[in-house]
């Protein structure tokens, strides 16, 4: 079959290229000249192998990206990472979010959560050929063999209880690694600041630049007396990493080679236009319509209830800057035409492929694929909407789980098999941490009304829930609902994991009884969705190998879509020309912090901060200048004469160039030899279209720098004896 791809994503000019990537630590060697040019000095060898300094001490939280940096398991991510960890251990009697907590001792030490976890990447194998083999050409029995294929593979992998293995598909199914990671279970608060500093300007500054914000916190991982991971213990003791990172206390100037390492959870470069005009007409607006009146809900009942306004809190922070991210791309959509420039951009690989005298049979057939995936997801989202539910999905994935018991476990779906009981088991208990009947419910029939409101119906869920009847029979419905479920309560909850199929079909239950009704509606869901896969597994690799060797006549980079898996970016500490006009310097001093001070959140700096500031405590953390000589050419621009520009403060957030999406928070920024200077925690509101797009004279990555959170540990906290674990330098 010949290979077509008209309507293939083609993402840059030889002149957009720079700084872009988000490579597998195996392509470092590849790279290496381009690592060379940026300063950055450390062997690129070694940074492709996983077991070596730095990179065995970069380790993913599940969700965001952390780093170890003492021997006895300390790592440092962000404070909003960590925000669940905090939110767990606050109460109204403490409240960890408001005040911020220091442990002066292990002892001291408070569980994250059953939750938390740390996962140490071990090994990163290419499994292609043993997932692709013996593969139908049916689509559904394609998808099945596939996932038996990966099962297996992960079966084998997690011979060791104390190992998470997942096989990652990249280029879009064209390749597939085995991915090792060692679980530490025990995972502990150490420090954190409070959210008027963690967050300082909150959801308002989010996204946006100057920013002043101490996005840090550390953890601690523990494990058994014997060194092997174990669930949280008394009696557990620091785990200790094969290696950690040393820390430059000089931090970086403008123009210093930078690099990242960390987990990036999800970019489309490679998408079709026409999936990005879905996205920005269609997706985006809804998702962003929802979002703003779940966070509207939420905030109005945390009003009145001080214990909601703290279960809810992750919950809030998270939509919150989801809903910014969106409106970031529906903007950006609008301030730059990527549309045009995709469509442009496809019009001449369209070219190339004429040239090369390839067909368009795969092509079209991948556009009509498309097509019906966009239909299946307008769909599914009200329905899986109404059921939004805590309680619903709760009875939903017990309900399956039961039906899923019935198989060997090999067969079992993935999230139901042995492997994940302990998950499954921990995610049910978490619910009470961020549960509240008055809110849920609330949700849920803003959910229901949604789904009421359109078109694309379920019978069953039609059926039992009443819809005909006016809407404040519905609320009432609810209402009964939630007082007759058993499944608020922690244990009960636990109780149905033993349970067969048969008693979730005679429950009374409110909850199961509806759980049970809409499964055979999930499934229809599931299978066709599945099916669709299937055939996309065939479609897109087609695609990207014409993608990639297109890349490659033309010397541009080819690395696969972020997908959650580790990897490296490499740039350069840089402003950049802002759409109003004026040139965002590289650094934000403490002085900043003063300056937008009100007071009132989200700008309510602590006073002993405060304090600090206006005492001049800075220590040696303060920096004369964060420019280069001036020869230079940051001087140059900022008409620099005699000497380099001054800045006599202490350095609070930094940006770069380095290729960075959602799942890099918390990543370490390194300098040229390798050292920890900065914590990565957001983007330039220019760049958030940068899941699409890279433009590298707008993308840039915000930082904050490791001074200021030394600062705030030396001056501020008197976190002493967190800071006499970490291995500090000054060269």
């Amino acid at each position: 079959m010949r290979i077509t791809l008209i309507a293939a994503m083609v993402l840059a000019s030889t002149a957009s290229m720079a700084d872009e990537g988000q490579w597998q630590p195996h392509q470092m060697p590849s790279i290496n000249d381009k690592l060379k040019e940026r300063g950055i000095n450390i062997g690129a060898d070694k940074l492709a192998d996983l077991t070596q300094h730095p990179m065995n001490a970069v380790v993913s939280l599940g969700y965001c990206t952390a780093s170890f940096v003492s021997p006895q398991g300390l790592v440092v991510t962000n404070h909003h990472c960590a925000y669940s960890a905090i939110q767990y251990n606050s109460k109204k009697e403490h409240n960890y979010l408001a005040d911020g907590f220091l442990a002066s001792s292990l002892d001291q030490e408070p569980s994250a959560g059953p939750n938390e976890r740390l996962y140490v990447t071990e090994a990163v194998n290419d499994v292609t050929a043993a997932v692709l083999q013996n593969v139908s050409l049916e689509p559904l029995a394609r998808y099945q063999d596939i996932q038996a294929n990966k099962k297996a593979l992960i079966k084998a992998c997690e011979a060791d209880d104390n190992y998470r293995c997942a096989v990652r598909s990249f280029h879009n199914g064209l390749e597939y690694y085995l991915i090792k990671q060692l679980i530490l279970r025990d995972v502990r608060l150490v420090y954190a600041p409070p959210e008027s500093v963690g967050s300082f300007g909150g959801d308002i500054d989010n996204y946006e630049y100057p920013r002043h914000s101490g996005d840090f916190t550390f953890l601690r991982a523990y494990v058994s007396k014997d060194g092997t991971p174990a669930a949280y213990s008394e009696d557990n003791v620091p785990y200790q990493p094969k290696s950690y990172l040393t820390i430059n206390g000089n931090g970086v100037k403008a123009g210093d080679g930078v690099f990242v390492a960390g987990y990036p959870g999800s970019t489309s470069r490679y998408r079709l236009t026409s999936e990005l005009v879905f996205a920005k007409e269609w997706l985006y607006p809804v998702q962003a319509e929802r979002y703003q009146r779940q966070i509207d809900t939420i905030k109005q009942i945390s009003q009145q209830d001080e214990a909601v306004k703290i279960a809810y809190a992750s919950t809030l922070a998270s939509y919150a800057n989801r809903m910014k991210k969106l409106n970031g791309l529906l903007a950006g959509f609008k301030a730059t035409d990527i549309v045009s420039i995709k469509a442009q951009r496809q019009a001449r690989f369209a070219e190339w492929l004429a040239q090369q005298q390839l067909g368009s049979d795969i092509s079209q057939q991948l556009e009509a694929l498309i097509e019906r995936q966009q239909q299946l997801r307008q769909t599914q989202f009200y329905f899986s909407n109404a059921q939004s539910s805590a309680m619903l999905q709760a009875a939903t994935r017990l309900y399956r789980w039961s039906k899923e018991q019935q198989q060997p476990d090999e067969q079992r779906e993935a999230g139901y098999q042995e492997r994940d009981r302990k998950m499954f088991s921990a995610g049910l208990t978490r619910i009470d941490s961020r549960f509240a009947p008055a809110v849920d419910k609330t949700l849920w029939l803003q959910d229901l009304n949604a789904y009421l409101a359109q078109e694309h119906r379920v019978a069953a869920l039609d059926e039992i829930l009443h819809v005909d009847t006016a809407t404040d029979s519905l609320a009432a419905k609810i209402d009964g609902m939630y007082s007759l479920t058993g499944l608020t309560d922690t244990q009960t909850r636990l109780a149905w994991m033993d349970k067969p199929a048969s008693e979730f079909e005679s429950s009374s239950d409110p909850f199961i009884r509806l759980a049970v009704a809409l499964y055979d509606a999930n499934m229809a869901d599931e299978q066709a969705n599945k099916q669709l896969t299937g055939e996309l597994s065939m479609a897109r690799p087609a695609m990207m190998q014409a993608i990639i060797a297109y890349y490659r006549a033309n010397d541009w980079p080819v690395y696969p879509d972020a997908n959650g898996t580790l990897r490296i970016s490499y740039g350069m500490v840089d402003g950049y020309q802002s759409a109003d006009g004026l040139y965002k310097q590289p650094f934000t001093r403490l002085e900043g912090i003063t300056a937008k001070h009100t007071g009132h959140e989200p700008f309510n700096a602590p006073a002993k901060l405060l304090t600090a500031i206006d005492n001049g405590r800075l220590g040696d953390h303060k920096v004369d200048s964060v420019y280069q000589d001036t020869r230079g050419y940051f001087c140059r621009l900022l008409s620099c004469e005699a000497s380099p520009a001054q800045f006599n403060s202490v350095p609070v957030n930094f940006l770069s160039s380095v290729d960075t999406t959602g799942g890099n928070s918390g990543s370490p920024i390194f300098n040229g030899q390798g050292q920890l200077v900065g914590l990565n925690f957001d983007s330039t509101y220019e760049a958030i279209t940068k899941d699409w797009f890279f433009n590298p004279t707008i993308t840039r990555a915000v930082h904050v720098d490791i001074r200021y959170i030394l600062w705030m540990m030396d001056k501020v906290d008197n976190a002493h004896n967190v800071i006499e674990e970490l291995t500090i330098v000054k060269e």
